[in-house]
């Protein structure tokens, strides 16, 4: 499933544009510009299978730091700092990866 099938194309420009300057992402604001918050937990989980590049049930850290790009091809790479702190916020079992259920509560917290 592409990512304009579940979210709207100007709203995924607002939110790269908002994180546009490094060291900028926050994955609430990002979240929320992008329309995810106001999902349905099953389309958020949809989401999460569209940014799990391996299909591995899980996105891990060196899949996160492109996650921009799974929204836009134009996205850019998030930073060391900025893909350890997502990576925190998410993994609350502390595996060192983000499962879908840990990404939708995150999405919606």
């Amino acid at each position: 499933m592409a990512m304009l099938d579940l979210l709207k194309a100007e709203d995924i420009k607002k939110a790269l544009e908002a994180v546009a300057a490094e060291d900028s992402f926050d994955h609430k604001k990002f979240f929320e510009l992008a329309g995810m918050k106001a999902m349905s937990a099953d389309n958020v989980k949809k989401v999460f299978q569209a940014l799990d590049v391996d299909a591995s049930g899980f996105i891990e850290e060196e899949e996160l730091k492109f996650v921009l790009k799974g929204f836009a091809k134009d996205g850019r790479d998030l930073t060391d700092a900025e893909t350890k702190a997502f990576l925190e916020a998410a993994d609350k079992d502390g595996d060192g990866k983000i499962g879908m259920d840990e990404f939708e509560a995150l999405v919606h917290e």
